[in-house]
């Protein structure tokens, strides 16, 4: 208990003033200086994210554009659109909902910038074969051997994230398969393990595959499935946007099972959620473009800006909607018990805790899918190809011990890796914002539309 609040005071401090200024001043500074790209351009991302499915790439890599997407999206699609979104709720009430709109509107030019320096800075491996790209790269090549440092620190707080990661997706899963089921944790735990070994011995092209057919389809369920109690409870929605503007701003006093919170609570949970959902700012996403087919740095990057959108616009706010329309979040449950009861109301007999039951295994077993490949080029980058072995044993090992791990230390660990990741890469990505400048006017450019001058 002692180890838990110290690190729950740990997080609250790095989630508190210092994160939320360094990631609105970072998200602000980029927005103004690319002219809101990230909204002007949002229809042209998207249609090169939805027209170009079956297209193959025009440029050197080891996956398509689309399966590169997929596979960051795979990591981003997790336990925390479904157990987060919940637990910042029961926390810190509707309002969280606002906050994590808000980071997410801010995390569109985030990644669309570290996705493009990603891009630029990528290398191939000359014993492999495969790319490599990421924060560690574009440090150390944009801005020198004197920050290589800052690349390595990243590293470090990566790789150790990513072994720890996985203890967040299988205590959701064996969250929703205990209230569905009543199956103990550790079998969860195991069976999950083996059945994540088969799809992580084929690498990269492996994983992508794997992410390009399961992702859309698991989103498009869960969103159908959401849909539909929004329309069965559609007279409660305006009371619903009502309470998530004005809690945003306001405190909110203790009601039925929810215990009140402050608006800093709201801020910092719907915040933290959300960068946990959508890895904006986090700098890991780049990773997984890096390795996409393609010739220009700002077509995957526009590509991946879609992410966030789909991830935290789209089937986040679907999580926080129907858990506040059916008035389930002062029920006291937390977790994906909390999502699985909004659900079971909401949806005619068994089928709603089915679809919580299915949609949190599928995304909770792609997201560590995804993060197993960030850590691997981690791994790789500080100690070598032969140290990803090892990490694949400990990482599977993970999945196993952290299905018997308690909510909040989960939680709050993942917490404190994603703050310690984004404050590297929310520096790095100022320092080198004049490189992404230069490759979207080179983009812009090229399609004929856009005047060349600097503006």
């Amino acid at each position: 208990m002692f180890i838990i609040d110290i690190m729950m005071a740990i997080s609250n401090w790095l989630w508190g003033w210092p994160l939320l200024i360094l990631t609105s001043a970072v998200a602000v500074y980029l927005s103004v200086r690319f002219k809101f790209f990230q909204f002007t351009r949002f229809g042209h991302a998207m249609k090169n994210t939805f027209g170009k499915i079956f297209d193959k790439g025009d440029g050197e890599g080891d996956i398509s554009p689309f399966q590169a997407c997929c596979t960051a999206l795979a990591s981003t699609l997790g336990g925390g659109n479904i157990a987060g979104v919940s637990v910042a709720i029961a926390t810190g009430g509707p309002g969280a909902v606002f906050w994590m709109w808000a980071v997410a509107l801010m995390g569109f030019i985030v990644k669309f910038s570290e996705i493009t320096l990603g891009m630029a800075y990528r290398e191939r491996d000359p014993e492999t074969g495969r790319w490599h790209g990421g924060f560690y790269w574009y440090v150390r090549r944009g801005l020198g051997k004197s920050w290589k440092w800052l690349g390595i620190f990243w590293a470090v707080i990566l790789g150790c994230a990513m072994v720890f990661a996985p203890a967040v997706q299988a205590n959701s899963v064996v969250e929703a398969i205990r209230v569905s089921f009543d199956v103990p944790g550790w079998i969860v735990g195991v069976i999950f393990a083996v059945i994540m070994a088969v799809v992580l011995v084929g690498g990269i092209k492996s994983i992508s595959s794997f992410a390009e057919k399961v992702v859309p389809l698991m989103a498009l369920a869960y969103v159908i499935g959401s849909i539909f109690i929004l329309v069965k409870f559609g007279s409660n929605i305006p009371h619903v946007f009502a309470m998530i503007f004005e809690y945003a701003f306001t405190p909110m006093a203790a009601t039925g099972g929810f215990a009140g919170a402050t608006v800093m609570m709201a801020i910092r949970l719907g915040v933290a959620r959300g960068l946990f959902s959508n890895e904006s700012g986090l700098g890991s996403a780049p990773i997984a473009a890096a390795a996409a087919r393609t010739s220009q740095p700002v077509v995957q990057a526009l590509i991946s800006m879609t992410q966030t959108f789909i991830d935290t616009l789209v089937v986040c706010s679907m999580t926080g909607l129907v858990i506040l329309v059916t008035g389930v979040w002062t029920s006291g449950k937390n977790g994906a018990p909390l999502t699985s009861y909004a659900f079971e109301t909401g949806l005619p007999g068994e089928l709603g805790g089915l679809i919580v039951t299915i949609g949190i295994i599928l995304f909770a077993y792609s997201t560590i899918l995804g993060w197993s490949y960030y850590g691997e080029k981690a791994i790789e980058y500080l100690l070598g190809s032969k140290a990803i072995i090892p990490y694949r044993w400990a990482f599977i090992i993970s999945v196993g011990l952290g299905a018997s791990m308690k909510l909040d230390l989960v939680w709050t660990l993942s917490d404190i890796f994603n703050a310690l990741m984004a404050f590297p890469n929310l520096i790095g990505l100022i320092m080198l914002t004049p490189v992404v400048k230069a490759e979207t006017l080179a983009y812009l450019r090229s399609l004929k539309k856009e005047p060349a001058s600097e503006g």
